[in-house]
């Protein structure tokens, strides 16, 4: 910390208190602003029609195909990290009595994933759904081959 505060506060309230022609920018170095149009009259202003307004008509003319999937695919993640927690939690649990139980969960949790995961292909159209197979189908497998180790 400064020695003096009281001094530090005068500097800066003196340099914020200079003269207004001192720290104004000359009259070379300001710019032009331009100049406003006016405001449309009453009579000049007319409205949009209403096919273009965001909440009339079809919904899907502004948005796109991907993001009309976009909460399947969330919901498909969020499925699948559940189910990556109830595997963990049931190998944590293995040779102890609350094994099978967990194991009960995470089955079913793993089954609940993957049932999503393949509804939702079976949903898109063929190009999407091979993007979607490629993006996330190596995490389904991961998962059934978790699934698998759980059972042995």
């Amino acid at each position: 910390m400064h020695r003096n505060p009281r001094a530090v506060l005068r500097a800066a309230v003196a340099a914020l208190l200079r003269p207004a022609a001192a720290t104004a920018p000359s009259a070379a170095s300001r710019q032009a602003l331009p100049k406003a149009t006016p405001a449309p009259t009453l009579a000049e202003w007319r409205p949009l029609p209403t096919a273009a307004l965001p909440g009339s008509g079809s919904r899907r003319a502004f948005s796109s195909p991907a993001a009309d999937y976009g909460k399947d695919v969330d919901e498909v993640n969020r499925k699948f990290a559940e189910a990556r927690e109830e595997i963990e939690a049931a190998m944590e649990s293995k040779e102890t009595v609350y094994f099978n139980e967990e194991a009960s969960v995470a089955r079913d949790a793993a089954n609940e994933a993957l049932a999503a995961f393949d509804a939702l292909l079976a949903r898109l159209p063929p190009a999407d759904a091979d993007s979607l197979r490629r993006s996330m189908g190596l995490k389904m497998e991961q998962l059934k081959a978790e699934l698998k180790q759980l059972e042995d």
